[in-house]
């Protein structure tokens, strides 16, 4: 499915895209490492989405909040400034193969409206900033809320690596 989802729009998945969604397929973690525009995000996030099809296949695909599958997917960005992009291209490739998921943002520029819905569900994936996980994290009923998370990405790392917020987010992990 996600070689027809790339084909469809003219794109041939390179190599090690379909080296990452074969592992994570497998129950593997690790790092990837390629230049700037060669598809880090797609390789990252379609492994959730091809685990994700059959599920959804056996359900009704369905936009409401409270029939989207619970909080499966956490991308962790350094950077506020690239969420809402995130947000937009994940969005659309789990529009097209998890029919039902919700993508959504939080972080310190999440309005109050979409922070008190958020509290009441979080979206099936979700493009959060170190600070805004560990406030998620120090929720009451954080291990309810994080039970059936399935995957985690750290987005940008090397911004991270080295520093207080780099240390904050391996703190995060730990704790997940």
């Amino acid at each position: 499915a996600a070689l027809d989802w790339f084909r469809s729009r003219g794109w041939t998945p390179f190599g090690f895209q379909l080296e990452v969604w074969e592992r994570y397929l497998r129950g593997e973690s690790g790092l990837v490492h390629a230049p700037t525009g060669f598809g880090k995000s797609l390789s990252a996030w379609m492994g959730p989405l091809l685990e994700a099809q059959d599920e959804v296949a056996a359900q009704e695909a369905s936009s409401k909040r409270a029939d989207a599958p619970p909080l499966s997917v956490v991308w962790v960005t350094p950077m506020r400034a690239l969420a809402k992009d995130l947000v937009r291209n994940l969005g659309a490739a789990a529009e097209d193969l998890a029919p039902g998921w919700l993508v959504e943002s939080r972080s310190g520029d999440t309005t109050s409206t979409e922070r008190s819905r958020q509290a009441r569900r979080l979206p099936s994936a979700l493009v959060t900033t170190p600070e805004s996980l560990t406030v998620l994290l120090s929720a009451e009923d954080a291990a309810e809320r994080f039970a059936h998370l399935r995957c985690v990405v750290v987005d940008e790392w090397h911004e991270l690596f080295g520093t207080k917020r780099g240390v904050q987010t391996e703190l995060a992990l730990a704790r997940l």
